[in-house]
């Protein structure tokens, strides 16, 4: 089977993407094969603004209901593999939509949402993320992760702190994930993992997605969608081949305002970072060159079984155990 023939034949999940929704990225995600996403639809947004992203995003789908499909379970990334369509599953990038209301967790779950974002970047009602003081989860942070394993939301822990990320890990009774990182052991940055803190995350269960965001990979602007392989092979080393998938980070068609909003404390407030140039890694600039990946990581020697399952199958087997079907 030729590395073309093995993506068309693959299920294959980006586990992060939070491109501007509009029917060119469906079509882009078709045109790169993808089986299904995780969209984010809330970063600094509380509850009444991400139900209307909520709302904004299903009228969307509706309309291009020939190229995409709504994902509540397991079966319907199946099912959307079968039909030729994208499945789109709702994430959130921050727990701040839940604000201080537990209840808020199983409405949004009935609404769509299966992976939340503990915290972004920042401290929240939960706990920290990545770019300051870190104190840890919260008392009311064990209560929001306790009803996320009760309902079926995955938490992720991608832009959180290392100490709230261990004792999310260890209260979980589910599997976590970081959706979407890199190795510090390849490029120190605070959005990387170090090799102990992947190590940590896999030997309890949870699951690592890698992204290609070039500011955090360790040949960055220059990268190449070998330098992302390059990446994906290190973190592989340590967590092993079933804990591993594929989280892009793809910000298709933002505009540099968006990246200010990104890098400001809730939208607005203090500077956290500066990306400096945005690109995606030559190679795999759009969605739709995806099936590249593919090819880069057979030309790397991963075998057939490898590529399948780094390119979807291990995110379909840690969704369904979280989503419960």
């Amino acid at each position: 089977m030729t590395p073309r023939e093995l993506h068309d034949d693959a299920i294959v999940i980006d586990g992060l993407i939070i491109a501007k929704w509009n029917r060119e990225l469906f079509e882009d995600m078709r045109r790169g094969g993808l089986t299904a996403a995780n969209c984010t639809v809330s970063v600094w947004e509380g509850f009444q603004a991400t139900v209307d992203n909520i709302v904004r995003s299903n009228a969307l789908m509706a309309e291009c209901s020939d190229l995409v499909r709504p994902v509540r379970t397991t079966a319907d990334i199946t099912r959307a593999k079968e039909e030729g369509r994208t499945g789109i599953l709702y994430g959130f990038q921050n727990a701040h939509a839940f604000e201080d209301q537990i209840g808020y967790v199983e409405v949004f779950k009935q609404l769509g949402v299966g992976i939340v974002q503990m915290c972004y970047n920042t401290q929240n009602l939960v706990g920290t993320g990545c770019y300051e003081r870190d104190g840890g989860l919260s008392g009311f942070g064990r209560e929001i992760v306790a009803e996320m394993n009760r309902v079926g939301i995955m938490c992720d822990l991608s832009h959180v702190g290392e100490k709230t990320s261990t004792e999310v890990i260890e209260a979980s009774e589910k599997p976590v994930c970081y959706s979407h990182c890199l190795p510090s052991g390849l490029k120190e940055h605070p959005r990387n993992k170090s090799d102990a803190e992947l190590k940590f995350i896999a030997d309890r269960g949870g699951f690592v997605g890698v992204t290609m965001f070039t500011p955090f990979l360790r040949a960055g602007v220059d990268a190449t969608v070998d330098d992302y392989v390059e990446a994906i092979e290190y973190v592989m080393n340590i967590v092993g081949e079933d804990a591993i998938g594929i989280g892009t980070d793809f910000t298709q068609g933002h505009d540099q305002d968006f990246f200010e909003w990104l890098t400001h404390d809730k939208g607005y407030a203090r500077r956290l970072t500066r990306f400096g140039k945005i690109i995606n890694p030559e190679g795999i600039r759009t969605i739709g060159e995806f099936p590249n990946l593919t090819e880069a990581l057979s030309r790397r020697g991963f075998s057939e079984p490898q590529v399948r399952k780094i390119m979807g199958e291990n995110w379909v087997r840690v969704l369904k155990d979280v989503w419960g079907d």
